[in-house]
């Protein structure tokens, strides 16, 4: 079966990206598109990104995370540390995140090196979910091999009942990493296929350079 998508054709024409009115730290610009793209109509999940890691195997492997939160230092997300990605970053640090906002024809791509954070801020993270997300970051042996769906659900059942009324701690192969960008890129669309394209690569602690790409 073949389809031709050569005629799925957008002009985009929203927005602009011009060095003169944008910050010269992108934590900053990233932080006002984040809270324009909250504010707008049609991205459920603003704070949805891929993150894409070097594999054991050797091949590349992109998946959607949702960023929980953003500092100076970088982006901040959960998972297994025993994770398909968690082993990855185990063996190489280096990863690439992206944000896609496309009812604002706006992305970024952000490389950096992805540590992990310190236990007693996993720690109040995890306590701040919902007692079944709790459950469930225990429950999946994330990215092994099951029999069936029937497996996670009656392991989940088994739980519930074990915690009913204690307190649910947080285990110790989950938790987070923060991602600390050595360059991040924001696109922005425009007509013609003439997209804004602005890299900020990190000089050193504090300075960036800002350069403009060629669409």
């Amino acid at each position: 079966m073949q389809k031709d998508l050569g005629d799925y054709r957008k002009s985009y024409e929203k927005s602009a990206l011009l060095e003169g009115a944008i910050s010269d730290n992108p934590m900053e610009l990233f932080q006002k598109w984040f809270y324009e793209t909250e504010a707008s109509d049609g991205v459920e999940e603003p704070n949805a990104m891929t993150v894409s890691t070097i594999g054991l195997d050797g091949f590349p492997k992109s998946r959607v995370v949702l960023l929980k939160k953003f500092t100076h230092e970088g982006f901040i997300f959960y998972t297994n540390y025993h994770s398909e990605k968690g082993r990855a970053i185990a063996a190489n640090p280096n990863v690439c995140v992206s944000f896609f906002w496309p009812n604002l024809e706006r992305q970024i791509i952000i490389k950096g090196k992805a540590e992990k954070i310190a236990e007693n801020l996993s720690d109040g993270y995890f306590e701040s979910r919902p007692d079944g997300s709790k459950l469930g970051a225990i429950v999946s042996e994330q990215s092994s091999v099951i029999f069936s769906r029937e497996v996670l659900e009656d392991k989940l059942k088994s739980l519930e009942k074990e915690f009913e009324n204690k307190e649910i701690l947080r285990p110790k192969n989950w938790g987070g990493y923060i991602v600390k960008p050595q360059s991040i890129e924001f696109w922005q669309g425009r007509p013609n296929r003439l997209h804004d394209r602005i890299r900020y690569s990190l000089i050193d602690n504090l300075d960036w350079k800002m350069e403009r790409l060629a669409p």
